[in-house]
């Protein structure tokens, strides 16, 4: 009867974490497979067809990068009870609290902007124009967030989030067409560094900063502890928030993986030569012209690929969008929670809806030239302007005052220390390979 009891009791003990941690679940894996976004995708789709395989051992230190800088502010979130853009205004000062939001500003409506183009050029696959899906979209991510629930708003995003997936079949589809003779194995020896990539420096470096940049971005630092905030989350929730978040950055990395493996599968290993892809959406479009013939494998992996980059994109930019309005509200002194509703909150919504109607606009008009530019070249500075908005997350996590018992432990800051190092070290080379691109002549 003992054991019986005990087993019972366990069982019990199990339930209640399990409740507890479905329903804290949300604010980390939205995050993460959010920053698969339409920008995020056209990067890997661009790094599988000009470097193969070869850069897939980024993504092994992606995910401790991407979850060690997130799983703070789950912790400062939970304990200060105030987004990131209070934070910093509270801990810095006025002059540091508006160069982040300054900061902040300018590369999410850039980003914005990516993420129109993602989705326009998604509906244009299917003869959708232009102006129709810049339109509907607004007003759908309009109505998702009008609703006066943060609950509502974390539920419809995490079943967007599962539509994040379909990059594993067409993976799978590409690699079915025997273009890469050695299968799986080839795969598997991407994951080892190798210096030689198919690039020369330059463009090398920047496919790694835009990866980097589509992986770890500033948004996610703000938005992430916003949506804890709106959540209502605790410290008693910091444990299953920190699990919330290692599994969105498992997740958001292995998809990233699979979408480089598919466009390396087809494109770089392509039988009558490599094939360069500039976007997502071109990727989408030729994938049943260079898949073999007499199959229906390429006009799936259209499709599929199509309805991720949408997908990507509408994720992307509703927590972009409300990135910005949540840190406008908290410095501005708005009212800016989901829970509130358009009458309660008005320059929250206004902020908002603002942002997406002038990035979408943007999309509209830019020719596809200039939106495949936009596209990477946001991802490379939003590289670039992460190691401010590292330096006062950490800073903040270190203020015993502030923290209490939850400040970073010693492992802690030299991982997130590292992670900075790494990232201005990387930034430093991209400059120095476009100042003198003799210097890099690796990979060539």
């Amino acid at each position: 009867m003992y054991w019986i009891s005990k087993s019972i009791h366990k069982l019990g003990r199990g339930r209640r974490r399990l409740l507890i941690f479905l329903a804290v679940l949300g604010p980390g894996i939205i995050t993460m497979i959010a920053d698969n976004d339409a920008g995020g995708i056209s990067t890997y789709a661009q790094t599988g067809a000009k470097t193969g395989f070869n850069l897939l051992w980024a993504f092994i230190i992606l995910v401790p990068m991407a979850y060690y800088v997130q799983e703070m502010t789950v912790r400062l979130g939970a304990v200060t009870k105030r987004g990131h853009a209070e934070a910093i205004f509270d801990g810095f000062g006025k002059f540091w609290g508006w160069f982040s939001i300054f900061d902040l500003a300018v590369i999410n409506w850039l980003t914005l902007v990516t993420e129109y183009i993602g989705m326009t050029q998604a509906m244009r696959i299917f003869n959708i124009p232009e102006w129709v899906t810049f339109i509907g979209v607004t007003i759908l991510m309009t109505i998702i967030v009008v609703t006066g629930r943060y609950w509502t708003f974390e539920k419809i995003t995490l079943f967007f989030c599962f539509f994040n997936l379909v990059y594993i079949p067409a993976a799978i589809w590409a690699m079915k067409t025997g273009n890469v003779h050695e299968g799986w194995l080839a795969v598997g020896r991407g994951f080892w560094p190798s210096a030689h990539a198919g690039l020369g420096g330059v463009a090398l470096l920047t496919l790694i900063m835009a990866n980097i940049g589509t992986t770890i971005t500033p948004w996610q630092i703000f938005f992430q502890q916003s949506a804890v905030v709106d959540k209502g989350m605790d410290i008693r929730d910091i444990k299953y928030g920190k699990i919330d978040t290692l599994v969105g950055a498992l997740t958001t990395c292995v998809v990233a993986a699979f979408i480089i493996i598919a466009t390396a599968g087809v494109f770089f290993y392509h039988p009558g030569g490599q094939i360069t892809v500039e976007s997502a959406a071109q990727t989408a479009a030729m994938m049943p012209t260079v898949m073999p013939a007499g199959t229906h494998w390429g006009q799936w992996a259209k499709v599929l690929f199509a309805i991720g980059l949408f997908d990507a994109g509408l994720l992307g930019a509703l927590c972009i969008s409300l990135s910005t309005s949540w840190a406008l509200g908290e410095v501005l002194g708005w009212a800016h929670s989901l829970n509130k509703s358009v009458r309660e909150a008005p320059w929250f919504y206004v902020a908002y809806v603002v942002m997406l109607l002038a990035a979408g606009i943007v999309s509209v008009i830019s020719s596809v030239a200039v939106q495949n530019t936009i596209t990477i070249f946001v991802q490379v500075v939003a590289v670039t302007l992460l190691p401010a908005a590292l330096v006062f997350l950490i800073l903040l996590l270190n203020d015993k005052e502030l923290m209490g018992a939850h400040t970073n432990t010693r492992w802690q800051n030299i991982a997130n220390w590292s992670i900075v190092v790494f990232v201005i070290t990387v930034s430093t080379l991209y400059g120095v390979s476009v100042l003198f691109p003799d210097l890099f002549s690796f990979g060539t």
